[in-house]
């Protein structure tokens, strides 16, 4: 439908404009019943249901044991595929630093190397009583503090122990003695929380194609070898188990690995459907695009290591949700049993919250006791002495980076990147990469009136994507240039220099990107210290998951606005421009490489490259423009020379940290 025309008439001046900035923003606030903060979300969460559904009734043809294989086969073949491989086997290179003797069990201090100088600090628990080789567990650890000092984990290394069990704990990344992002003046993580640290480290690794589950399954991985190495330990009585981030573990080792003969995750199965409906996606340890775009769901982990026995331990008050978890166990039930197998899965559930509380470690004694011994131990738990954190370090220091100047993700990153020669893409190869496919035709165009000077709407970038905009069109006659001015803190930031190029002649169409300005998701404006590191970590996340970045998903935006000005008379189709600033800048790159019908693009405030994020132990604000696998073979450089020879201009680049990048002195 055409536009009313709005006439920045000479007589009315720049200042009157001015003075309506404030009234430009959170005037379109519902289209079509929508609350635009709430579009972006509930546009990728329907995205992700219907990959979720077309998977449930793919796994619902699963009748037999040939099925069930075929469909392990298929699970590695694609988790696999996306955790970037795994590296080669090295020596583990494994040293006792200590020992602790105690009454019924010994402590052995322990260091190996999952990778060459890839230091991972353990303790292995081992009994005094029984004969060996003994039925062994190894146990993943959860995010909790103290790492494997944490009192819960010691009550089950502990019991497991005096019942005549190996038992082997490890610091898992950014926990314990490895930390990763270590403050040598503060003497601790310079993130504070493990998970922190993981969403740092998971982009960097991400844009080397390696999400940074690799990292931490392929510790776990080397952790089974060296307890396998061990003679106390009989290798065909092997289980795991693990809480939170352990029980994420759990279900990884167990889905990858055949060495293991039982599995008990505790609280982390649900399902992908119940995690959009609640917490969404956590951190990037526990999230590995395209996941759903794969086909998988968490019932996968297990269908992955049947028949074998396997145990869910539940928490009815969890934050993973218990009737995800409920769900999956119905689906996975269902398909043990018509395999023959049903006396091997089951489900615990207690009225309680997140934790290995003793009722889901008592389900895990009988369960393995079961399976590993032939017969339950319904025993109690007896009392447990807790020790500290520095009784149970395997290093003098504490640390692993301090003690052997060690590898970190970072640093071994760096070398997985050395390894790669981007700058060989082409454009077909790139776009096609990050899934560019903007909607064709005139899109759908929604009025909501003028606020003053200003013609405001809507247009339909895709279905589900309705997305604010602002016109301002100069005095004059005859076909005139125009430009899509897409800045990242929304339209009503780009208010002044919007007013400015209609003054100088331009036809200039303002929007807010998805996920940007008035669409921004209405959590993202908490003061949490998350969106302040991650930004729109969960939508970023999620469109990833699905299957497209979210970048590619805004520089489709920008494609399409440049549709709403070629539909106009009055635009000069050879003058189209895209002007992109800070969060929107990135998309507008990517917007011009793709679509040749832009002439010129201006970025303001860009992030000067991938390659950057890598360099840099901390960035902030990055996760809305990551592309995973983007730096095997191109990047932000490579988009710029895509769209010469037509001409793009940078502005004040920024570093990851959102500080300007500094030019060399002349």
């Amino acid at each position: 439908m055409p536009f009313r025309a709005v006439l920045v008439a000479a007589g009315l001046g720049l200042c009157a404009f001015a003075q309506q900035a404030s009234d430009l923003d959170f005037l379109t606030s519902h289209v079509d019943g929508r609350e635009l903060t709430r579009m972006l979300p509930q546009y990728l969460k329907a995205k992700a249901e219907g990959q979720i559904s077309r998977r449930r009734a793919e796994t619902a043809r699963i009748s037999t044991l040939a099925q069930l294989a075929e469909r392990r086969r298929l699970f590695r073949e694609r988790f696999t595929r996306a955790l970037g491989g795994f590296p080669d086997r090295t020596p583990l290179n494994p040293r006792v630093t200590g020992a602790i003797d105690m009454p019924g069990y010994r402590i052995e201090k322990v260091i190996f190397e999952s990778r060459p100088g890839f230091h991972v600090t353990a303790n292995l628990y081992l009994p005094k009583s029984g004969r060996a080789p003994h039925p062994a567990i190894l146990f993943p650890l959860g995010h909790e503090a103290g790492a494997k000092a944490h009192d819960a984990w010691q009550h089950v290394l502990v019991t497991f122990a005096r019942r005549g069990y190996v038992c082997l704990a490890w610091d898992t990344l950014g926990q314990g003695e490895r930390i990763q992002v270590w403050d040598e003046d503060f003497q601790e993580s310079k993130l504070v929380r493990s998970t922190t640290e993981h969403t740092i480290l998971g982009l960097q690794t991400l844009l080397a194609g390696d999400p940074l589950a690799q990292y931490t399954i392929w510790d776990g991985i080397r952790a089974l070898d060296y307890l396998l190495s061990r003679p106390e330990v009989d290798p065909k009585r092997v289980g795991v188990t693990g809480n939170s981030g352990g029980g994420t573990h759990t279900a990884y080792l167990a889905s990858l690995d055949d060495r293991f003969a039982a599995a008990a995750p505790s609280c982390y199965i649900t399902s992908w459907q119940r995690l959009l409906d609640t917490i969404g996606p956590q951190d990037a340890e526990q999230c590995i695009p395209p996941f759903l775009a794969d086909g998988l769901d968490h019932a996968d982990f297990i269908l992955a290591a049947a028949p074998k026995p396997y145990l869910m331990l539940t928490a009815i008050r969890d934050f993973f949700s218990i009737e995800g978890a409920r769900a999956t166990a119905a689906e996975v039930s269902r398909i043990y049993d018509s395999a023959g197998y049903g006396d091997r899965f089951g489900k615990f559930e207690a009225d309680d919250g997140h934790g290995y509380t003793s009722p889901r470690r008592l389900a895990a004694y009988r369960f393995f006791s079961k399976w590993l011994e032939g017969s339950e131990n319904t025993s109690p738990e007896g009392e447990v002495r807790v020790l500290g954190e520095r009784e149970l370090w395997a290093t003098r220091s504490g640390q692993v980076v301090t003690e052997f100047q060690a590898e970190t993700v970072f640093t071994l990153n760096q070398k997985r990147l050395a390894r790669f020669k981007p700058g060989g893409a082409t454009l077909d190869s790139v776009k096609s990469m990050v899934g560019f496919a903007p909607r064709s035709g005139p899109p759908r165009i929604r009025a909501f009136g003028a606020a003053g000077a200003v013609e405001r709407f809507t247009y339909e970038a895709e279905p589900g994507i309705d997305l604010p905009a602002l016109l301002y069109l100069p005095p004059g006659e005859g076909r005139k240039p125009a430009v899509v001015f897409a800045d990242g803190r929304g339209k009503a930031a780009a208010h002044p220099e919007a007013l400015k190029l209609a003054a100088g002649g331009a036809i200039v169409l303002s929007v807010d990107l998805r996920g940007l300005g008035e669409t921004r998701p209405a959590s993202l404006r908490s003061g949490s210290d998350w969106p302040r590191y991650f930004g729109d970590y969960e939508s970023a996340m999620t469109a990833m998951l699905t299957g497209k970045p979210l970048v590619a998903m805004r520089a489709e935006d920008i494609s399409r606005a440049v549709d709403v000005l070629l539909a106009r008379p009055d635009v000069d189709p050879s003058r189209v421009s895209v002007r992109g600033r800070e969060l929107a800048a990135v998309p507008a790159l990517y917007a011009a490489a793709f679509d040749t019908r832009i002439s010129s693009v201006r970025l303001e405030r860009m992030i000067e490259s991938y390659a950057s994020i890598t360099r840099h132990r901390i960035h902030r604000n990055q996760w809305e423009n990551a592309v995973p696998g983007a730096l095997r073979h191109f990047d932000l450089p490579d988009l710029v020379r895509f769209v010469s020879p037509r001409k793009v201009e940078v502005v004040d680049p920024l570093n990851p940290l959102g500080f300007p990048v500094l030019q060399p002195s002349r």
